[in-house]
């Protein structure tokens, strides 16, 4: 069900708890290299401000409680700098996100002001105790409303996205928004023929999209590592290739389903070892040697996909075609990202790699849609609902 959206609530002179997700990627010197998540919530933070909000960002920023020695390069300040060239106005900026330090501060926060706080993974509450977490945000900040603007963690049960709008009133932010409109309604109501590419590491994460797009889609295009424990089901040999043994005996029914066509590669580029100076051979993806694993799909896999693309008005796509962040092995995944971006068609790209490459490509304004949250879109195409999302209030 639709839930109400920013628009819905009344937030003149009101304080409003805006989840976005800033998990942007930085270089060695902590320099933001995409800052495409940030422009992303351009919107509902100018929204916000013209409508005289008191307006308190929130996010997360990769996994400082794995490595709490390197909590300082988790920091949220360079994307406040940042936040504040984009909106050219000084985004203010408190060096923790709970606490009666942070309450104080806060108490200055006029309408239209805009701040952001310190990275919400700096406390392990976020995720093992997330109610409580949430309870704490809402009582540091003092907000009566809660904007979910993050996608990309619109499926997690974490204290800053489920636990807060059980607290306080809950609404989508314009780019949540955008996402949920664009990727439901495509899936409920394609043009066709309807094209699902999937390719990544491992099947078992994506068996749940696979056996939710068996029956929708027309063709389903499966490259990258998940290939290989399908290509094993059909007898071949994929030498060291990734395989999920596990899973051999249960994909075998997905491959004459009498519902989609399943197309996988008919050859695969494979190397003894993974490495950028790997001695790289093409051979039948039935067919690789035992010492040597496959990397990226073979030149006739990729005219293959191509020919199934180009007839599609409606694609969507989820995970590259190879070891995509070794440039020798990213060929097959820019190749589909190409020949995506020049269908006439529908194009939802689902973030993550498949998104990285058509945006590397130069081509992201020929697609319709690159998605923000790559597992937020991978739940989507499975047909699962958002944890997040759902406790959201529903539109009238």
């Amino acid at each position: 069900m639709l839930k109400k959206t920013v628009r819905d609530i009344d937030v003149k002179s009101k304080r409003v708890l805006v989840r976005c997700d800033y998990n942007v990627p930085q270089d060695n010197e902590g320099q933001i290299t995409d800052d495409r998540r940030i422009r992303e919530t351009l919107p509902t933070i100018k929204y916000l401000m013209e409508q005289g909000a008191q307006i308190v960002l929130t996010s997360h920023l990769g996994r400082p409680d794995e490595k709490p020695e390197e909590k300082a390069l988790y920091s949220l300040k360079v994307v406040a700098d940042r936040l504040s060239e984009l909106l050219e106005i000084p985004v203010k900026f408190y060096n923790d996100c709970v606490g009666e330090e942070v309450k104080v501060a806060l108490q200055d926060l006029a309408d239209g002001e805009v701040a952001l706080l310190e990275n919400v993974r700096y406390h392990t509450a976020e995720k093992k105790d997330a109610l409580a977490f949430g309870r704490q945000l809402v009582e540091t900040t003092g907000a009566v409303y809660f904007v979910l603007d993050a996608f990309g963690t619109a499926h997690r049960k974490d204290g800053s996205t489920w636990g807060v709008p059980q607290c306080i009133p809950g609404v989508m932010g314009l780019l949540v928004e955008k996402e949920i409109k664009t990727i439901t309604g495509t899936m409920e109501a394609p043009e066709r023929p309807f094209i699902g590419i999937l390719g990544g590491a491992k099947i078992k994460e994506k068996i749940p999209i696979i056996e939710n797009l068996i029956g929708k889609v027309d063709t389903l295009l499966i490259g990258g590592g998940m290939s290989y424990t399908l290509l094993k089901a059909q007898g071949g040999n994929v030498g060291k290739s990734i395989l999920q043994e596990d899973y051999v005996e249960k994909v075998k029914g997905y491959l004459n389903n009498g519902k989609t066509e399943i197309v996988l590669p008919v050859d695969i580029v494979a190397v003894p070892e993974i490495s950028a100076e790997a001695d790289k051979k093409v051979f039948p993806s039935h067919d690789i040697p035992e010492d040597r694993e496959g990397v990226d799909i073979g030149p006739k896999t990729i005219e293959l996909f191509k020919s199934k693309i180009a007839d599609a008005k409606t694609v969507i796509w989820n995970g590259p075609m190879g070891v995509f962040e070794i440039d020798p092995f990213a060929n097959g995944t820019m190749q589909i990202a190409k020949a995506v971006s020049e269908t006439d068609c529908t194009s939802i790209i689902g973030g993550g790699d498949s998104g990285a490459a058509i945006e590397k490509l130069g081509y992201a304004d020929k697609v319709t849609h690159i998605s923000t949250g790559g597992g937020a879109s991978l739940q989507l195409f499975a047909g699962k609902k958002l944890d997040a999302y759902e406790v959201l209030q529903d539109a009238e």
